[in-house]
């Protein structure tokens, strides 16, 4: 196998994206688990900018990173006594281990086209650059026009979007001081 400056590049972004998304998953502090989240997006915005893809990349910046992780951040440190989780022991951890791998292991074996090498017949997929249909050069034109049509994806759009306000409002609301009916007294 010969290493390219591509392979370097894969390599690097693959290890920011996993080791982001196993410190998420590891940190007891949510704000800090809310910053390695964006780590890990902005390893695949950077995937995405290796196979060739630009608008999915600024897709994932944007929206990933510039909107649904900051939400998140923005929620954890505005609720009170959140970001400290207590030291929690799950006598089970030996076990979900022991399937993380197993289920790792069948992903490999699935997606991993040395399986045929081994003469495991239809077993992985079948990943060939004859596989892929060609791309419409106008795919990201009518995507817009999708995003924005009334009969295609505007509502669900739309709903998303509703939905990320009304998580920002609860978060605000779960911190603003509550009034009482007497006299607007806090408690």
């Amino acid at each position: 196998m010969e290493l390219t400056v591509e392979s370097v590049v894969f390599l690097i972004l693959s290890a920011i994206t996993l080791g982001g998304g196993l410190l998420v998953v590891s940190t007891r502090n949510l704000f800090h688990a809310g910053l390695y989240l964006m780590l890990s997006l902005l390893g695949v915005a950077g995937l995405f900018v290796l196979l060739a893809a630009p608008f999915l990349a600024g897709v994932q910046v944007v929206v990933y990173i510039g909107a649904i992780a900051i939400l998140i951040i923005l929620a954890v440190m505005l609720t009170p006594s959140v970001t400290q989780m207590p030291a929690i022991f799950n006598r089970n951890w030996a076990l979900n281990l022991i399937l993380a791998v197993l289920f790792f292991a069948l992903l490999v074996s699935v997606v991993s086209p040395a399986l045929d090498d081994l003469g495991v017949d239809n077993w992985s997929a079948n990943f060939t650059e004859d596989s892929p249909a060609a791309v419409p050069a106008d795919s990201i034109v009518q995507l817009g026009q999708d995003l924005v049509d009334p009969d295609r994806y505007m509502l669900p759009f739309e709903v998303a979007s509703v939905l990320l306000m009304a998580a920002l409002i609860g978060a605000v609301l779960l911190v603003a001081p509550g009034k009482t009916g007497d006299e607007g007294e806090e408690h």
